[in-house]
This record gives C-alpha cells, sequence and structure tokens, in this order.
C-alpha cells in the first residue's frame, strides 16, 4: 500500500472514530464521570464534538485553558477502538498515541505515524474534532497534581477507558513535560475495579520475588487512595517497540514458568479447594437462571470425573495478545489484576486461544466455546497434559470463565460477551452430556444405578 493509499486510509478510520465517538451515549457519560473524578470542583470540565459544540460538565460552557493552570485535550478517535483522550503540547500528545496504539501490522503502524506526526505539527484537526477542557483553580486537587507530588516530577496525562465492561476503569499514561512516557496508572473507580486495582498491586508485588526468566513484568512504582480511588502507578513496558513474531514454543514455556511459581501440585479435581473456591465464588453472583444453570453443571460435571487428577499452578488470568509485547528485549506482559494460584494448569494456553478467536478472528462465540473444549488436547499438550484431562480442563476453565462475567455482572454493563448462557453454558453442557452420570446425579438419562460398562469415561 502506498502512502498516498495510507493516508486515505488514515483519514476515513478517524473520521468514522469521530462519528462514532459523536453517537455513543453511554461513552459519553463514561469519559463525564471519569473526568469529573480525576479533575473534581473546584476544577471546571467541558466537553465539545463535532460541529455545533455539544458541551457537558461542571459548567455549560467551555471554560478558558489558554492560561498556564488550563488544560485542552483532544480525543483521538479510533475506528474500531474507544478514544484516547491526549494532553496538550504536541510532543505530549504524539507520544500517547504512538505508546498506546499497540500497532502490530505495517499498515497500522504507518497509520500511528502519521497521525502521530499530525498531532505533533499541529495539523490534526481536520479530522479530530473532539475536545475536553479542564481548568483547575488554583490549588486544585487533581489527578495531574497528586502524580506529580507522587513522582516527584511535573507530570502530564493522557487517558483510555476502553470499551463497556464491568471492569472498565481509566487507564492513564503519564507524560513529562518534554513528552516523554514515564509510566502507567490504573485508577479504580468503583468496589470491582478497586479490588482488582489492589489484586493488582498483590500479584506484581509476589510474581518480582519469583526471578521470572522467560517475561518482563511491570514494577510497581506506587500504591495509594486519592480522592477515595485507588491509585497503581507502574513503571512503562516499552511496547511500544518493533514487535517480534512470538513462536509457540515461547509463548508456550513462559506460561509453564508462570504456572510453576509458587509450585505445581497434583489433586482430584472433584474433591478440590479449586472447585470449592469456584462454587463459593458463583454462589455471590446475582441469582439467575444462568447461575442456577452453571451450578448444576458444575455439580454433575464433578460427580463424574470418576478422580480425574489435575496438575494445578498459577494463571496470569487475562493472557491475550494485547496484553503482550514481544520485542528485541523479549516477552512483555502486563495486566496483572486476575492473577491466581491453584487453578488447573493450562488455564492460561485456553484463554490466550479463545481471546484470540473472539477479538482478533471475530469467530461465533458459541462455536469458539465448543472449539475450545475440542482443541484442547493439542492446545495443553506443551504442558503434558493428556487428552481426556485436557477436555476436563477446557470444560473447568469455561466454567471459571462464565462465574467470572456473572459474579462481575459483565451482561448488566454492557460487555458484548457478558452473558455466559449465550455461548460459554450451551459448550460446558454439551461435555456434561457425554460424561456418565452416577446414580441421583441431575440430568441422569437412565435409571441404571451404575453406567454400563460400555460408557466412555473421561
Amino acid at each position: 500500500m502506498d502512502g498516498t493509499r495510507r493516508g486515505k486510509t488514515l483519514l476515513r478510520t478517524m473520521r468514522r472514530g469521530s462519528a462514532q465517538m459523536a453517537r455513543d451515549p453511554e461513552w459519553l457519560a463514561c469519559l463525564r464521570e471519569s473526568c469529573e473524578l480525576l479533575w473534581p470542583p473546584p476544577a471546571t470540565v467541558a466537553l465539545e464534538i463535532d460541529e455545533p459544540a455539544r458541551l457537558w460538565g461542571h459548567g455549560r460552557r467551555a471554560p478558558d485553558a489558554k492560561g498556564p493552570a488550563g488544560r485542552e485535550f483532544t480525543l483521538v478517535p479510533w475506528f474500531h477502538r474507544p478514544p484516547l483522550l491526549v494532553p496538550p503540547g504536541r510532543r505530549a500528545a504524539a507520544t500517547a498515541v504512538r505508546h498506546y496504539s499497540g500497532a502490530s501490522s505495517s499498515v497500522a503502524r504507518f497509520c500511528v505515524s502519521a497521525l502521530s506526526l499530525a498531532l505533533a505539527s499541529g495539523l490534526s484537526r481536520p479530522v479530530v474534532r473532539g475536545r475536553v477542557w479542564v481548568n483547575p483553580s488554583p490549588g486544585s486537587q487533581t489527578i495531574e497534581a497528586y502524580l506529580t507530588e507522587v513522582m516527584g516530577r511535573d507530570i502530564r496525562v493522557s487517558m483510555y477507558l476502553g470499551p463497556a465492561r464491568a471492569n472498565r476503569k481509566p487507564v492513564l499514561q503519564l507524560l513529562s513535560s518534554t513528552g516523554e512516557t514515564v509510566s502507567f496508572a490504573k485508577i479504580g473507580v468503583s468496589p470491582l475495579t478497586s479490588r482488582l486495582v489492589r489484586a493488582e498491586r498483590d500479584a506484581l508485588a509476589r510474581l518480582g520475588q519469583a526471578d521470572l526468566k522467560e517475561i518482563t513484568i511491570p514494577r510497581v512504582l506506587h500504591y495509594g487512595v486519592w480522592h477515595g480511588l485507588d491509585v497503581l502507578v507502574l513503571d512503562a513496558l516499552p511496547a511500544w517497540q518493533r514487535p517480534h513474531p512470538t513462536p509457540p514454543a515461547q509463548l508456550a514455556s513462559s506460561m509453564i514458568e508462570l504456572a510453576r511459581v509458587g509450585g505445581v501440585r497434583q489433586e482430584a479435581l472433584a474433591g478440590s479447594g479449586y472447585l470449592q473456591r469456584l462454587r463459593s465464588s458463583l454462589a455471590t453472583a446475582d441469582p439467575s437462571p444462568e447461575q442456577v444453570a452453571l451450578a448444576r453443571d458444575l455439580d454433575a460435571f464433578a460427580a463424574s470425573l470418576d478422580g480425574t487428577t489435575l496438575a494445578f499452578g498459577s494463571w496470569h488470568g487475562d493472557w491475550a495478545p494485547w496484553n503482550m509485547a514481544n520485542t528485541g528485549r523479549g516477552l512483555m506482559v502486563w495486566d496483572w489484576e486476575r492473577f491466581a494460584s491453584g487453578v488447573p494448569q493450562g488455564f492460561d494456553a485456553l484463554h490466550y486461544w479463545l481471546q484470540t478467536e473472539l477479538k482478533m478472528w471475530h469467530r461465533d462465540p458459541r462455536s469458539a466455546a465448543a472449539r475450545c473444549i475440542a482443541d484442547a488436547p493439542q492446545l495443553l499438550s506443551p504442558f503434558g497434559v493428556d487428552a481426556g484431562s485436557a477436555r476436563v480442563t477446557a470444560t473447568v476453565y469455561l466454567a471459571d470463565l462464565a462465574t467470572r462475567y456473572l459474579v462481575d455482572r459483565q451482561a448488566e454493563a454492557g460487555s458484548p460477551l457478558g452473558a455466559p448462557g449465550t455461548w460459554l453454558l450451551p459448550a460446558i453442557r454439551d461435555e456434561v452430556a457425554k460424561l456418565p452420570r452416577p446414580w441421583g446425579v441431575p440430568g441422569r438419562v437412565t435409571s441404571a444405578p451404575h453406567p454400563p460398562p460400555s460408557a466412555h469415561r473421561r
């Protein structure tokens, strides 16, 4: 693709992104709430998108952001993702876009470079039409003032909010006054996101002592509570460097190393502490037909396992292509808020495969969930898991994911995949139906007290 065609692609993407942003009231409401939390009164905040201007905030008109304390942020639209709020200053804005994008293809890298150049040169206004004005009063306690004090240097921020999810929260890129990336910060703005921020702090503290060889993880630079919000500051992994391919063997060895953090133990799944914790977690979800069905299937599944033993270790909890980068510095992995120990070995490999199928290849969710179980023997072979145990592991993984969605109320938050009854539970139910059920277990289709000798056991 030549430069002219690439430039036209960039313009189309930005214009469609601007139009998408303007007609997404849910995301705009989230942006407003986040800005008002991070720049609380007496600071004034206002938004303008397209023509005619649409304003909201503590005041009904755009504050004067031309003074030394004022800020005019730019909303940089992306067609397939929510916009990025970038700070004033051409170099800072360009750096924020370049270091946030995670562009992997040559075309995507060209578009990001072109947009960064446009921001740096001040030529982005024809396609970037969203603005947020922030004007703090002297002495206002804003997130920038707090982070400046914490980091011991003048700080500017860019902000990414992400799509509708229960765990959506502001993620800030901290930039110096000269436009260099200093670090990243996560802000807990709800009971769930605050718990996840604290969980990531604890996970990184533990993993920092694990002497990992295969992967690099962020270091915790600061944790604190500001205006009732949990703030976690992490050092900036240089994920924006030119990516290298990640061979499957390298990815598997990295996941295996992580699984062994804290040791690996063999245990019968049916009586395991893991299954007890999963059931207890599911019991905390709001009562619903999905919760009842999943609990019933878990009971039937556990009763049919016939002493199946699995290896239990640790997992990242959300290891996906967008939470890692492989560069000349090696494999870097971030977003550790779902890290856990005592789970069946191989969960990370299954999650990586499923998320890739759903988010990058846009597969049908129900079919992808079923294939996750069918392909589990191949996916888990690097972990030394036999075929029967692999299918058991995959089924439990889907139940774990469904439980997470129910407990977090992802469907209520608007997540497209937040209703496990439409795709995860059917795959679990189909696998449970293939297993023999002992007498008295709900769902039994024969009156015999024991399965016939020919029944296939996994």
